[in-house]
């Protein structure tokens, strides 16, 4: 599948591999941290009061799709947690424990759900519910697991996410109403402009980790196992939740829908979040490696998954 976004990032990281200082003269912290709270400002702007209304209903689904983000991922992860204590590997269980306690995506989980013939209002819904869920959740699952040369202070990030992420969003959400036919026309373009910012952020995490040689012990067996232990996560909750929604007796719309919306992770979210939590340092680049990849396997795969499932609608 050809993604423009997908070859945005792989560029920016082989910039940032060739040319690690070449912003060096440029203060990019402050363009990024603009730009983040314009990104989230939108994401409000987007969020029609309507859609949420309409999607609120399903409790059981949004029970399951949450369970799945916030606690069948990282208990998933956990359970490799003996393995890699101790261990050169740890902070690369670490990365993936990050990527396990993130919200899901936003535009992506409805965009697939909406292909597959799922219930578009509940993945609105559930989109947009998880990442104000996961401005708590995501700092407390890694204020308990996550090794930090100056610790994680709990509080100090949860305001930091809520300035970052929460206010902005809350003022673009409490504006949609007298923009929402302007958003309606150009929102679409509004998506370039999150993507940029996100490219920026992984060129800045990934230079400061290239220049502190962050990666010089990642050999090519272990970037293979990397892919697949983000194919193996995905895999096991992406038909855990099918199967928990059909025990559950969900009806075909909804078993889509929990299937996809449980499985995605959100790389905006997860770029902003590490941001605010390891700020600009060199291991930045390690905590965005898995999420980066998880994320081009999830648009790739989720994708064949709801053309298929499209083309057994049409059929029947």
């Amino acid at each position: 599948m050809r993604n423009p976004f997908i070859l945005a990032l792989l560029f920016s990281i082989a910039v940032a591999y060739f040319f690690p200082h070449l912003f060096d003269s440029i203060n990019l912290d402050f363009i990024i941290n603009i730009g983040i709270g314009f990104i989230f400002f939108f994401y409000g702007l987007k969020l029609s009061p309507s859609d949420l209304s309409s999607g609120i209903k399903n409790i059981k689904l949004h029970f399951l799709v949450q369970s799945s983000t916030y606690l069948f991922f990282p208990v998933f992860v956990l359970m490799f947690y003996p393995l890699f204590i101790g261990t050169d590997f740890y902070d690369y269980w670490q990365a993936f424990f990050f990527l396990a306690v993130l919200p899901s995506t936003v535009s992506s989980s409805v965009v697939m759900v909406s292909i597959a013939k799922g219930n578009v209002p509940a993945a609105i819904f559930n989109a947009s519910i998880s990442g104000l869920i996961g401005v708590v959740l995501t700092p407390l699952w890694l204020s308990l697991f996550l090794d930090t040369s100056e610790g994680l202070n709990f509080l100090d990030v949860i305001l930091s996410l809520t300035y970052t992420i929460l206010i902005p969003l809350l003022i673009g959400f409490l504006l949609n109403r007298f923009f929402k036919s302007l958003i309606n026309r150009y929102g679409s373009y509004l998506t370039y402009f999150d993507k940029s910012i996100i490219a920026l952020i992984v060129f800045q995490s990934f230079s400061n980790s290239f220049k502190d040689q962050v990666f010089s012990d990642l050999s090519i067996l272990g970037f293979l196992l990397l892919m697949l232990s983000v194919a193996v996560i995905f895999f096991s909750i992406y038909f855990g939740c099918r199967k928990i929604a059909l025990l559950l007796n969900f009806n075909k719309e909804d078993v889509i829908t929990a299937q996809i919306s449980g499985s995605k992770k959100s790389l905006v979210h997860g770029s902003v979040m590490a941001k605010v939590i390891f700020g600009s340092g060199s291991v930045l680049g390690l905590y965005l490696l898995p999420l980066m990849l998880y994320h081009i396997f999830q648009l790739i795969v989720v994708a064949y998954f709801a053309e298929n499932l499209a083309k057994r609608e049409r059929l029947h």
